[in-house]
């Protein structure tokens, strides 16, 4: 999404920001009030100001972000609704039978929950011990989140769903990688540990940078980036692939290649125009 600019005459007084930000919302997909201050952020801090057109992306992301958190509460709902509904139902059916009959309902029920569960245990277990088996000889993955400094609120937030949306991709992998998350503190660190159950994943959380955790395998990094001449045709157990997390909406173009050349690492990018149909940019986000 383009959002830098040039023309200065397009940037706004503050106030007359915040007026903008409220205009035109559907009283169904209003901006929380922590969105608004997310946009009212970005907007204050680009260097060059945005453009309106730029402004009018951004809001118009902001409403769509809005619609989903107002889906998600529907759907709860309506989810409730039904259980309710069911419950109904089957203290209707239980109500119109005999004794012995209803006895021999609740036991079945029963078995049924029963069964459910233990397939539901086993499979978490299988999960696990796969995450387990992957710390020991799976792929290296790092996900680079020093960048963080550099980013909005907003941005953060984006990249934080992008790295809970990798782990569970990662959980359902039939070869799951060993993944890393270093220079994980500061914001990036507070926004990951609201994360439900994030003390629990089976992943390496390091506040310090990989070139410390890892500086003894410093020779295998690859730090995976879109500006690199060197195609990666097939991942090597070897190596240590490292991914840099930005979200920086283009702001900040070649950053990973001059910090991987200053740092003496290895560089190389995925065949993606080989493999994928983009239309624009060649660069995947941490989850993809």
């Amino acid at each position: 999404m383009e959002e830098n600019g040039t023309n200065a005459d397009d940037s706004a007084s503050a106030p007359h920001h915040h007026h903008q930000l409220q205009d035109g919302l559907a009283p169904t997909q209003e901006i929380t009030e922590n969105q608004q201050e997310d946009v009212y952020e970005e907007i204050q801090t680009r260097d060059p100001p945005l453009t309106k057109s730029a402004k009018k992306k951004l809001l118009k992301l902001k409403r769509y972000e809005a619609k989903k958190v107002q889906q998600k509460a529907i759907a709860r709902q309506n989810k409730e609704r039904a259980k309710e509904q069911k419950r109904q139902e089957w203290a209707d059916k239980l109500a119109g039978l005999a004794e012995d009959e209803r006895l021999s309902f609740i036991q079945a029920k029963a078995d049924v929950r029963k069964e459910r569960r233990a397939h539901m245990l086993q499979h978490r277990e299988l999960t696990k011990q796969k995450l387990l088996t992957a710390q020991h000889s799976g792929q290296n993955i790092v996900l680079d989140l020093e960048l963080c400094e550099l980013m909005t609120t907003g941005e953060i937030n984006s990249l934080t769903q992008q790295i809970m949306y990798c782990y569970a991709a990662n959980k359902k992998s039939s070869s799951p990688a060993h993944i890393w998350l270093t220079g994980c503190k500061g914001e990036i660190g507070s926004r990951l540990q609201k994360l439900p159950g994030f003390d629990n994943w089976l992943v390496e959380k390091e506040e310090r940078s990989y070139i410390e955790a890892l500086k003894e395998q410093k020779d295998n990094m690859v730090y995976l980036t879109a500006d690199s001449e060197n195609i990666v045709e097939e991942l090597e157990s070897s190596k240590i692939y490292v991914i840099g997390g930005l979200v920086d909406r283009n702001r900040f173009k070649g950053i990973t290649m001059q910090k991987a050349e200053n740092q003496g690492i290895q560089t190389a990018k995925l065949p993606i125009a080989e493999h994928l149909r983009m239309t624009s940019s060649q660069v995947l986000t941490v989850n993809q």
